[in-house]
């Protein structure tokens, strides 16, 4: 199996070089690529992510959605892992990838815990196990075969948020879905800078909107607004 890990990145020079130097020192001399898909970034993210062994490429158009797919056209391996900057590898994950593989699942995404001691996110933290679409989310990475990826034309471009949860709803429908039972780490930085409540809500209005299907924009200046947010 050759796994090429994609990364969207828009100035995320802080968390950047560590992710792509875990990433090759953790696949244990496996084959690997690293594309860091970058949306414009106005710091030195290009130039950590490329110094750190990286391929580095500018997407001709910001947005997740857009960046992952504009990278998925450069990749050369059979599985396409999609990973967020500031989220902590799990130290399996080439092997963790490779078994699920092979094991019939042609998707699926880890579970996730927060950098954080904070009881109510260790509440949110546990829910991640359970296969349920609200129980989901990009920072929870996702692995994809080339295969079914292209079979679904990658990711919906329409999505300027909520891009994640589209493509899993539509995973769920021609393929297996694996829920890795290790955790990945994922920043608590909204939390620190908002109330437990305060995200909560938000979160909640984001995913009733996307499931409503109103209009992505509107969500994002939406979930903008209820959040004091990077």
């Amino acid at each position: 199996m050759k796994l090429s890990i994609i990364i969207p990145t828009y100035n995320e020079s802080a968390n950047i070089a560590g992710l792509v130097s875990d990433l090759f020192k953790l696949a244990l001399g496996k084959q690997i690529e690293v594309i860091v898909s970058d949306g414009g970034s106005k710091d030195d993210t290009l130039q950590k992510a490329a110094q750190a062994g990286a391929i580095v490429i500018k997407s001709p158009w910001p947005g997740r959605a857009a960046q992952m797919n504009y990278a998925a056209r450069f990749a050369r391996g059979d599985v396409l892992y999609f990973v967020h900057a500031d989220v902590g590898i799990h130290p399996d994950y080439f092997k963790d990838i490779e078994s699920a593989v092979s094991g019939g699942f042609d998707a699926g995404c880890y579970r996730f815990r927060f950098d954080s001691d904070r009881n109510m996110l260790k509440i949110n933290s546990y829910f991640t196990r359970f296969n349920r679409l609200m129980c989901r989310g990009g920072d929870q990475t996702l692995f994809v075969t080339r295969t079914l990826f292209d079979q679904l034309h990658g990711f919906d471009e329409y999505y300027s948020i909520m891009e994640d949860y589209d493509i899993i709803i539509r995973i769920w429908k021609i393929a297996r879905f694996k829920i890795i039972p290790k955790d990945v780490i994922v920043s608590a930085r909204k939390y620190d800078t908002n109330s437990w409540l305060r995200v909560q809500l938000a979160n909640l209005t984001a995913f009733t909107m996307f499931y409503m299907k109103k209009d992505p924009s509107k969500i994002a200046l939406k979930y903008k607004a209820m959040l004091d947010y990077r």
